[in-house]
């Protein structure tokens, strides 16, 4: 059975705060921006690259999660230090780059909420594997 993990429900407290530091800070595509009924607010943005997005809204059992809870999602790159000086560039406050062994290297920040993210790269990930 082939399973596809497609959409992350992310808690935050300001929708269009969380809108622009996803799409502008980090660059991830605005796909879905709705309000399809009143009270209901659904943002769907996806990074670069990926086939699984990150949503928050408003309006929805899916979105009442405690801002700050999500850790660790894990943004899988090719280059760390030129994904975490570009994200630098556009005013995000990533940490230092931590070698945890075997070729993999962490980064890690926070979103305006404080759910947090790890830029990740294993080097052996090239190619039709990455």
């Amino acid at each position: 059975m082939e399973m596809k993990l497609e959409l992350v429900p992310i808690p935050v407290t300001d929708v269009d705060r969380a809108t622009a530091f996803y799409a502008d800070r980090l660059g991830f595509a605005l796909d879905v921006d709705v309000t399809p009924a009143e009270g209901v607010r659904v943002v769907q943005l996806t990074p670069p690259g990926s086939s699984c997005s990150v949503a928050f809204g408003t309006g929805l059992p899916a979105f009442a999660g405690t801002p700050g809870s999500i850790r660790a999602l894990h943004l899988v790159v090719a280059d760390i230090e030129r994904a975490r000086e570009e994200l630098i560039g556009r005013g995000v406050d990533v940490g230092e780059v931590q070698d945890v062994g075997g070729g993999v290297r962490y980064a890690g920040f926070e979103d305006p909420d404080g759910n947090t993210l790890t830029l990740q790269e294993m080097a052996w990930r090239t190619g039709d594997a990455f």
